[in-house]
């Protein structure tokens, strides 16, 4: 139950992010550097953190060993998750871009046979290659019937360039993600805290994000004030508490595939929260009955998602004791 509790908090501090981005859009800022500013603040923090834990240099020789792997997957997992999720925010709605992002559930899911997962029976540990959880992406079906529910009716106002480039980016976003995430605990193997890692893999990815903000001065010129304030709280709400709070949730159930999903499948709760945030502080439409009806759909698909995951495991590791 704490891993699912966490990545619910995890999900209150992500949605911020939907809302800020798409507040800064409208304010006229580049999504360039509603991406990038957003790991260079990240930095800093966590730095002190990490340091004040005594954890730094343990991080830095873990680094040292594989530079290259550390790039790759963190370029995937921060670098290709949130540039898209910040261009798709210059062509569509946050409540858009929150209810798109839950492909992840699914994108999570499809992920699982590039992984090994590990099972314990009478004889210890053992390591099986994962499978795609079909039964228990059928409770994550449920979630994206209810996001599909809860966006039926505006969905249809927007223009078909206005989903393609809102939707596609955040369907590549959904795979990198998780895949990078999974990736760097793979590397990683328990040797390091959840602190290290977000450090870790935001120093990592740093080269992307200069590169990036080298073509943001080239095209855009420098952002606004205005701008950096929300990109900085974008950084501690999203980037620092909310990826801490998810990384030590699938840190938690690291190595079992069916928990990952079912902790995963948390983050459906962005919609919620996106929704309640605009109304508050873009003071957008009121969702209808119709998308009142979806959120309940999303409630009840977690529920079942986190149930059907536990009885998964406890019915799997009895069979391969037998």
């Amino acid at each position: 139950m704490r891993p699912i509790m966490l990545g619910i908090f995890a999900a209150f501090f992500f949605a911020i992010t939907f809302i800020l981005n798409r507040s800064m859009d409208l304010a006229g800022g580049s999504w360039i550097w509603s991406a990038s500013l957003r790991y260079f603040f990240m930095v800093p923090f966590l730095v002190l953190f990490v340091i004040g834990r005594k954890n730094f240099k343990p991080l830095l020789l873990e680094m040292k060993k594989q530079p290259g792997i550390w790039i790759l997957w963190s370029t995937v997992g921060f670098g290709f998750f949130y540039a898209p999720i910040c261009f798709s925010a210059a062509y569509a709605p946050g409540w858009l871009i929150a209810s798109t992002w839950q492909i992840t559930i699914i994108s999570g899911s499809m992920l699982a046979p590039l992984f090994y997962e590990t099972v314990m029976t009478e004889k210890g540990a053992i390591q099986l290659r994962g499978r795609i959880p079909f039964k228990g992406l059928g409770m994550s079906l449920i979630i994206l019937l209810g996001v599909i529910l809860m966006q039926l009716e505006q969905a249809s106002h927007l223009s078909l360039m206005a989903i393609a480039l809102g939707v596609l980016p955040i369907i590549i976003a959904s795979f990198a993600y998780p895949l990078g995430n999974r990736k760097m605990m793979e590397v990683c193997g328990g040797r390091l805290d959840v602190f290290q890692r977000v450090l870790g893999m935001t120093l990592a990815s740093l080269p992307f994000w200069i590169v990036l903000s080298i073509y943001g001065l080239l095209t855009a010129g420098s952002p606004s004030l205005g701008q950096i304030t929300q990109s900085g709280l974008v950084a501690i709400s999203s980037g620092v508490i909310a990826t801490v709070l998810f990384f030590q949730a699938t840190d938690l159930v690291r190595g079992d595939m069916q928990k990952l999903a079912a902790v995963e499948a948390t983050q459906s709760m962005e919609v919620l929260f996106a929704v309640m945030g605009e109304l508050l502080l873009l003071k957008s439409v009121m969702p209808s009955a119709l998308s009142w009806s979806g959120m309940a759909l999303v409630m009840i698909g977690m529920v079942l998602q986190s149930h059907f995951s536990n009885k998964i495991v406890k019915r799997k590791i009895h069979n391969v004791s037998v």
